[in-house]
Parts: C-alpha cells; sequence; structure tokens
C-alpha cells in the first residue's frame, strides 16, 4: 500500500524514492511485522489461555518431559498470519498478483490449520479433523495456486523444472507440472507441521528458509542478476521477498513467546500456512528442488515418519523410538534444548548448500 501511494511522489520529492527498493520495502516489513507479533503476543496468549482451558492435547505416549506443557495454548499461529498479513499489504506493491497468491495460499492453508486445532481441543484428542479430509482441502487450496500462478507467468519456463547445480537441465513437465506443483505446496506444509513438536524447533529453521527465497526471489525477479547467475528470470518474482521479510519478522515476534518453555504453540494453524507459503514461494521462483535442500530439516523429520510407519507396517518393528525424529533424540536422552539448538544448525548449513546452488551450476 505504501509503495503504490508514496512511490509515485518520488519524482517530486526524493525521499519516497525508498519505496522504490524492495530491499527497503522488505525492512520495513521485517520491523513492522516483529513489532505487530511483539504487541499482539500477549492479548492473543491471553485470550486463547481464556478460551482453550486446558490447552493443547498432549500425547500420553510422547517424551515424559512433555507432560509440563499441558495448559499451554495453542493456535498461536493467529499471531504470525495477523502480522505477515499487515505487514505485506502495508509495504508490498498491491498490483503484483504474486502477492495475493501467496497471502491467498497462506490464508487459506491457516484456515484448515484452525479447523484442525479446533477439532483438537473440542475433542480433547491430538487427532483433528479427518486426514482424508485436511488433504483434499489442502489439496484444493494448492491446485488453485499453482494454475493461478501458471496463468500469470504466461511464459514457456512455467511449466519446466530445474534441477539443481545443472544449468542447462531443464525438464518441460507440461500439464503434470500441475500436480508436481501441488505436492510442493502441500508437502511443505506438511513437512513444516511434522517439525512443529518442540518448541522454538519448527519455526527458526522457517524464518531461514525464508531468508532463503527472499534471496532467491530477489535475485530471479532481477534481469541482471539473474542473468549474471544463469537463472531464469520471472518478472515480477522480486516482490515475493517483502513476504519472506513479514514472515521472518512475524517468526521473530513468535519466538519470544514460543522460546522454551513456550508461553503458546503455533499449532497448525501456524505450521501449515508456513508451510505452504514457502512451497508457493519455491513454484514461484522455479526452486522447487532447491526448497528440498534449504528445509532439508523438514524433509527429514517427514522421511522419518515415513520410514516408521512403513518399517511398522511391513515388519512390524520401529526404526526410531519414536517418530518424528525430533522425539527420538529426546528419547535417547536428548534435552529439549539440545534437540532444538542442533537441528538449528542443521538448519543453517543446509540453507547455506541451498543458496550455493546459485552459484555453483
Amino acid at each position: 500500500m505504501l509503495y503504490n501511494l508514496l512511490a509515485p511522489l518520488a519524482d517530486e520529492h526524493i525521499f519516497f524514492n525508498l519505496f522504490r527498493y524492495i530491499t527497503f520495502r522488505t525492512a520495513g516489513a521485517i520491523m513492522t511485522s516483529m513489532i505487530i507479533c511483539f504487541l499482539v503476543g500477549p492479548f492473543f496468549i491471553n485470550w486463547l489461555k481464556s478460551k482453550q482451558g486446558q490447552g493443547q492435547p498432549i500425547r500420553a505416549d510422547g517424551p515424559e518431559t512433555h507432560l509440563a506443557k499441558i495448559g499451554t495454548p495453542t493456535m498461536g499461529g493467529l499471531m504470525i498470519m495477523v502480522s505477515v498479513l499487515i505487514s505485506t499489504l502495508l509495504w508490498a506493491d498491491l498490483k503484483n498478483m504474486y502477492i495475493w497468491i501467496v497471502l491467498a495460499v497462506m490464508a487459506g492453508f491457516a484456515a484448515i490449520g484452525f479447523c484442525d486445532d479446533y477439532a483438537k481441543l473440542t475433542k480433547r484428542s491430538h487427532e483433528g479433523i479427518s486426514g482424508k479430509l485436511r488433504l483434499f482441502l489442502e489439496g484444493a487450496v494448492a491446485l488453485g495456486a499453482v494454475i493461478a500462478v501458471s496463468y500469470v507467468a504466461k511464459d514457456e519456463y512455467s511449466s519446466t523444472l530445474a534441477i539443481p547445480f545443472m544449468k542447462d537441465v531443464l525438464l518441460q513437465l507440461g500439464l503434470f507440472y500441475i500436480p508436481f506443483g501441488l505436492c510442493v505446496i502441500v508437502g511443505a506444509a506438511n513437512a513444516v507441521n511434522l517439525t512443529d513438536g518442540l518448541d522454538g524447533l519448527a519455526i527458526v529453521p522457517a524464518m531461514i528458509a525464508a531468508a532463503c527465497f527472499g534471496f532467491i526471489s530477489y535475485m530471479v525477479g532481477n534481469a541482471v542478476f539473474a542473468e549474471y547467475l544463469q537463472l531464469h528470470f520471472v518478472v515480477g518474482t522480486g516482490e515475493v521477498a517483502v513476504i519472506c521479510g513479514a514472515l521472518i519478522g512475524a517468526g521473530m515476534g513468535f519466538l519470544w513467546y514460543n522460546a522454551p518453555p513456550a508461553a503458546v504453540f503455533m499449532g497448525d494453524t501456524g505450521s501449515l500456512p508456513i508451510g505452504a507459503g514457502l512451497g508457493i514461494m519455491a513454484v514461484i521462483t522455479k526452486h522447487e528442488l532447491v526448497l528440498a535442500i534449504v528445509g532439508g530439516l523438514f524433509v527429514l523429520e517427514t522421511v522419518s515418519v515415513i520410514v516408521q510407519v512403513m518399517s511398522f507396517k511391513l515388519f512390524g518393528k520401529r526404526v526410531f523410538k519414536m517418530a518424528p525424529i525430533h522425539h527420538h533424540f529426546e528419547k535417547k536422552g536428548w534435552s529439549e534444548p539440545q534437540v532444538v539448538i542442533r537441528f538449528w544448525i542443521i538448519a543453517v548449513i543446509l540453507a547455506l548448500i541451498g543458496l550455493s546452488t546459485l552459484k555453483l551450476r
């Protein structure tokens, strides 16, 4: 909004020229969303406590240390979504269709997550709405988003898949790109959701991934940088960096209240839209496979669950003491802060590897 109102005044007053720069508006989005999340945090937490009573249901078969979390409210993702939405609408170019697509995806997945959290609270169980219904709703939102991106892009590369580290390899998927893009978005959403099992575990890697895709979107959306790095130039994607900034700022504000011992959990209301937001950003910037590297921690958590389930069904044995894998290390005797901080370190390393694909090709 500020861009649309103030950037046209740059010819009259040089100060307003700042609003033409994506970097300036991204920084503004970071600060704005962080401050909003800081300010609304106590209100949201008190309100959630008053409505939820006993808070998020805790799994009886989980680590014993988690019993201390009983009574902690969930749905803290509402804080993140409010902060991201206000900050993005304030700092982004509202004429850019990619902005509205990302916001629509995040809002849609937040609504699904809210329904899932609400079902868990009312049933006093860690089982929310049925898995099939949830996947159907997620697929519907993701399908609409991928089709919208293909319509907005309208170029020969809109249905291609770039391979990291291989500059000349582009796989033309054609119509198969639509289900592929759908899987990227839904997969990313549920991968972040599976990772959100310890205080601060999911939000920091999500912020790291958002920072990476803020940088990637800026590079891909700039013709000069894209040509230098031999990336596919996608017009208008630079604006996505503003949403990435808003997500980073909201993440920092939320982490203030989610740091151990957490005063609030983000719940599916937060983890699903964050993951879906990263997924649609990867689709828009044509860096779908890079997301699997940058968000490798989320992939690891998901694979651990798949391996655990398949092993138990096929052989009647469990590979891990408990899945997702962060609970496995808790069962082995690692303290919660040890697991969280070590996983943060892994997330940073994977992010650096992911960013290296921009040049090593």
